[in-house]
């Protein structure tokens, strides 16, 4: 695990104690240098996110990992879910490719 991916994976175990967690580097899709770490996709299934609306576990994470988007993270694909939500269905949408910089076509 790289340093920026495992700082969040660490940040984000110890702040929700999650029954299912994934941090997923995505950067290599986008148009950065390589070994970049910018554009992340979690998968987090916590019991903090019972009864909560998207909107207020996606503000969480942010607060948690405020010190990462200050300072180098470009993007969160964020896909959260309580631990029914999770043990229900547990599909996780593919991430579009990048088609922005130098891989858009014109």
């Amino acid at each position: 695990m790289n340093p920026v991916e495992s700082r969040i994976h660490t940040k984000l175990s110890a702040n929700f104690q999650p029954v299912h967690l994934d941090v997923i580097n995505e950067s290599y899709m986008h148009s950065v240098p390589p070994g970049s770490e910018t554009h992340f996709k979690v998968v987090l299934a916590s019991a903090a996110f019972a009864g909560k609306r998207q909107v207020q576990r996606h503000q969480a994470i942010y607060a948690c990992l405020a010190e990462e988007l200050q300072s180098g993270v470009h993007a969160l694909a964020l896909h959260t879910f309580s631990p029914e939500e999770w043990l229900a269905n547990s599909e996780v949408p593919e991430s579009p490719q990048c088609l922005g910089g130098s891989k858009h076509d014109q």
